[in-house]
């Protein structure tokens, strides 16, 4: 089998990224960090719910790749442009929901960054550079597949959805530039 490929690599950048700020979020409690515990708590919980949707998205994103290649063996005609078009837009949905989760990670980086423990603020910034992979890698997944989609609606979905991810990755790379500049501070 020739899956997993690049959108399940893009969903598990995404997992490692959620599993990071988990962990810098569990060393940020207890009584100094007492202000911030509600949160801490909710960025805890959600960075827990984003990993296994990472994962999760790792395997329907190996499962859409394999209906492509299935369509793809079709006999030549109309029905097979037709399920190669639906599997198309079938494999581009989990490398978009990847954008939408790591779009959400580099939120929680962002909230995580000024109050989260500084003995593994570096975690943060690594967490931020498993988003950008994430979301660049997703965004190329979700292309690939944008050129045989014939659903308008299907398409327009989509580029709404990449349209953002310049400015996540940028968002991203102001995350690590932080870390880096208190690095040398």
């Amino acid at each position: 089998m020739p899956a997993p490929g690049g959108g399940a690599t893009a969903a598990l950048h995404a997992a490692q990224a959620a599993a990071l700020l988990g962990m810098v979020a569990r060393y940020s409690t207890g009584e100094k960090y007492a202000a911030h515990a509600e949160t801490v708590a909710a960025v805890t919980a959600e960075t827990d719910t984003l990993r296994e949707r990472g994962v999760r998205l790792a395997e329907e994103d190996a499962a859409a790749f394999t209906a492509v290649t299935d369509a793809y063996r079709l006999p030549k005609g109309e029905e097979r442009g037709a399920a190669i078009a639906a599997a198309l837009a079938g494999a581009a949905r989990p490398p978009a929901e990847v954008v939408k989760a790591a779009t959400r990670l580099v939120e929680l980086c962002e909230t995580l960054l000024p109050i989260g423990n500084r003995n593994v603020v570096t975690d943060v910034a690594a967490a931020a550079e498993a988003v950008r992979a994430a979301l660049t890698t997703a965004r190329v997944n979700v292309e690939v597949n944008m050129g045989g989609i014939r659903d308008e609606r299907v398409l327009a979905g989509l580029r709404e959805c990449l349209a953002g991810v310049d400015a996540a990755v940028e968002r991203a790379e102001r995350v690590t530039a932080s870390v880096r500049r208190e690095l040398k501070a």
